[in-house]
């Protein structure tokens, strides 16, 4: 004899039970995405608003115009998110851009010189500057750890240094050695898409994945938040802060290198005033100016809305003065709402 197994009616509670947890969101839970979405949100807004506002905005050649002109400020925020998150600060970054640039043109123009073929020359240049800007970076942290100097004093110091650097070297004109096919690096186009942009959004992916799903990315948060307490968990907290002030340097060197070939030149007088656009794209992005919180994800939405910004109010024809007061302003607004949240 067979017995059908009996069939059993799903209660009230069972179905409660079996309900996906996602599916359920709480007004806590809506209220908590709401306030990390809420720059999103705010891209949205003002994407929708210029689309209507803003002649030729939405066409995908103005689209990858915003993309190219961000891209390498934005590489430059992607490294100083994790300084930033790790309690530090880099000012030094704009000069940084400056000097790599005017450094690559030198020795490029030194190998070339010595009898170095094109290319080797111009390989050991790139590479050389990418050194000397990382080493900077490098040493502005073993600064700091070992002698307790704050960055801010440091990199503030470095400015002056970069800057005078960059004069000595092009005596106070552009170095203009390049080969034409240079310019492919600052604005060629692969496929399409501005080389720039390709290398904006393959620093992005890496530091994304640096950030979150790294054990070095978890320890540049825990010395943010709490040095101390990270020191007694066993993390190397001067190694943590030279790595991080090491790799936003290498990032403005780069950065220094591809505008050089965007402009084909080695100019001291470029990059001016990049490291507080840079600053407010990470503060715009949420990254708290205490340390401990932020996201990589955030500083991209930050640049891409500065970017986006700057790109309407050109378009709208308003006068390039009130473009200052607006960003300025969002600027103001961004720390504010910042200092609210982390004094949560």
């Amino acid at each position: 004899m067979s017995y059908a197994p009996k069939k059993s009616v799903p209660t009230s509670s069972m179905c409660a039970a079996w309900r996906p947890r996602e599916f359920v969101m709480s007004g806590r839970g809506i209220q908590q995405w709401l306030k990390r979405s809420v720059m999103e949100l705010v891209l949205l807004a003002l994407c929708i608003l210029l689309a209507f506002q803003a002649d030729g905005f939405f066409t995908l050649g103005n689209l990858l115009n915003v993309l190219r002109n961000v891209s390498m400020q934005g590489i430059i925020a992607f490294g100083m998110t994790m300084v930033i998150i790790s309690g530090e600060i880099d000012l030094s970054v704009g000069s940084a851009v400056a000097f790599a640039g005017c450094l690559t043109a030198w020795l490029f123009e030194m190998g070339t010189d010595w009898g170095l073929g094109i290319l080797p020359a111009l390989i050991l240049a790139i590479l050389g500057a990418l050194a000397v800007g990382g080493g900077v970076g490098a040493l502005s942290g073993l600064i700091r750890v070992r002698f307790g100097v704050p960055t801010f004093i440091t990199t503030l110091a470095w400015m002056t240094v970069l800057t005078g650097a960059a004069q000595l070297i092009t005596g106070g004109f552009p170095l203009t050695p390049f080969p034409e096919g240079y310019n492919f690096l600052g604005g060629g186009y692969l496929l399409g898409v501005p080389f720039p942009a390709i290398v904006f959004l393959c620093v992005f992916a890496a530091a994304h994945v640096l950030m979150g799903y790294t054990t070095f990315g978890r320890a540049i948060y825990a010395v943010g938040g709490n040095a101390e307490a990270a020191r007694l968990s066993g993390i190397d907290v001067g190694r943590i802060k030279m790595s991080v002030m090491a790799i936003v340097a290498l990032l403005a060197a780069l950065a220094g290198i591809m505008q050089s070939a965007e402009i084909m030149s080695g100019t001291a007088s470029t990059a001016r005033g990049w490291e507080l656009n840079v600053i407010a794209a990470v503060i715009i992005g949420g990254t708290s100016l205490m340390g401990g919180e932020g996201r990589i994800r955030g500083t991209l939405v930050g640049v891409v809305f500065l970017g986006v910004l700057v790109n309407g109010m050109t378009l709208m024809n308003i006068n390039e003065y009130w473009q200052h007061v607006v960003r300025g302003a969002l600027i103001l607004g961004a720390v504010l709402i910042n200092r609210a949240h982390s004094g949560e």
